[in-house]
């Protein structure tokens, strides 16, 4: 089972990106996912989350401007990032909770990188 991203790349701040980030792999099912990012010298801190039903939490520098929803049909998660700001420059991860056959996991993906341009 592997999480595999997209959507990162280079914007000007003010402008828009959509991640997204499909689970796949042998037979499982998705619980909580989210998005987290990592800036050059800070740690990775939590973006957005949502929970299996759709419940969502953000981080405070993300409410109001990004969006984070689901597709569970799909085994995928978005995050729509509108506004953008220099500061949200970052390496952005997905994290999920799976279910597989060897039981309840927390998975990472490889990481996309967001550039947002002054």
């Amino acid at each position: 089972v592997q999480l595999v991203e997209s959507g990162g790349g280079l914007v000007q701040a003010g402008g828009s990106l959509r991640l997204s980030c499909a689970a796949s792999g042998s037979a499982f099912s998705t619980n909580n996912m989210g998005w987290y990012r990592q800036a050059p010298g800070k740690q990775r801190e939590l973006v957005a989350a949502i929970t299996s039903g759709g419940r969502t939490m953000y981080a405070g520098s993300a409410k109001g401007r990004f969006t984070i929803s689901r597709d569970n049909a799909k085994n995928t998660v978005y995050l729509q990032m509108n506004s953008l700001k220099p500061e949200d420059t970052a390496v952005y991860y997905c994290n999920a909770d799976l279910i597989t056959r060897l039981g309840l996991g927390n998975y990472w993906g490889q990481g996309t990188q967001v550039t947002v341009s002054s």
